[in-house]
């Protein structure tokens, strides 16, 4: 029983609120690699309308199944530091009561299993890596997220790699072609310079509580030059590659995206702590436009379009 500043007394909670439990599964953060997925998708060259159904299953694998399942874990690892920092999370807060918070993480890893299982062995097995990186990155004895090599690394697979060779091997039913492989791993690589950003406004707290990420570990000016390069150079490669593969009019397209967030990235280095947010909604907006480019000009290969 809880009691109240007024006296009065209510029962705890034996069930997780519905309202609750959508809000520890984050569907925010669902969105880049459902996006990631559906480069996959258009990359593959197949016809959409003859896989819809499965498309639609693997959107649901990407985004509130594989990512809501790490939402979950990193919650519930992390619920002792919440209720210090967080209170009004769904976990410390109560709205998601008792152990509920690692019963949801287990339930929804094996429902993503389940429905990955149904997509062919290829969607199967990124599925099983994606849920195993999701729960190495918070759970001990890994932690991935103590440190910012390995941490941001997980979650950049997870975010575009996986979704993207996910998206391809939904539509040809087999591993999808080398070219596609590729670009997912060349925008992977790139995103781990993406999620540096998240880490600067976290700086002095994660001293605090002993992470390592990059920031932590560079220094925020460094680590910010680090994150612009990381971010950058795969997507020079894709324009090599592009060029390569003869699409120059893709590749046209995602130089002069990179123009322009080189030119962003010259602000954020001045002041990383302050300006990390602006640019994720400008710079990264402009990389994940790139990353649909791309798909384009690999689909034109296999259906002979511009």
């Amino acid at each position: 029983m809880t009691s109240l500043s007024q006296g009065q007394v209510t029962p705890q909670r034996r069930l997780p609120a519905p309202t609750a439990v959508v809000e520890l599964l984050k569907p925010i953060t669902w969105f880049a690699p459902m996006w990631a997925l559906g480069c996959g998708v258009v990359s593959s060259g197949v016809p959409v309308v003859e896989r819809w159904p499965l498309i639609l299953m693997a959107i649901l694998l990407a985004g509130p199944l594989v990512c809501g399942t790490s939402q979950a874990v990193n919650d519930w690892f992390d619920r002792h530091v919440d209720a210090i920092n967080e209170p009004d999370r769904p976990i410390p807060s109560g709205r998601v009561p008792g152990r509920w918070g690692l019963y949801i993480a287990i339930i929804w890893s094996a429902v993503a299993a389940a429905v990955g299982a149904t997509l062919g062995p290829w969607v199967f097995g990124a599925a099983l890596i994606g849920l195993a990186l999701a729960w190495a990155y918070s759970a001990p004895p890994f932690r991935l997220k103590k440190n910012g090599w390995w941490g941001n690394a997980a979650v950049a697979a997870c975010y575009e790699g996986l979704p993207w060779f996910t998206g391809a091997a939904v539509m040809t039913a087999i591993v999808p072609d080398g070219r596609i492989v590729a670009l997912a791993a060349l925008y992977s690589v790139g995103a781990h310079g993406i999620m540096v950003l998240n880490d600067f406004k976290a700086v002095d707290g994660d001293t605090q509580m002993g992470v390592r990420s990059l920031p932590v570990q560079l220094g925020v000016k460094v680590a910010a030059r680090l994150a612009c390069v990381v971010m950058a150079l795969p997507q020079l490669v894709v324009v090599g590659l592009l060029i390569a593969w003869d699409r120059p009019i893709h590749a046209a397209i995602v130089s002069g995206l990179v123009v322009v967030q080189l030119g962003l990235m010259t602000r954020l280095v001045r002041d990383p702590k302050g300006r990390a947010a602006w640019y994720n909604a400008t710079g990264t907006t402009l990389y994940v436009l790139g990353m649909l480019a791309s798909a384009f000009a690999v689909r034109g290969l296999f259906t002979g379009g511009a």
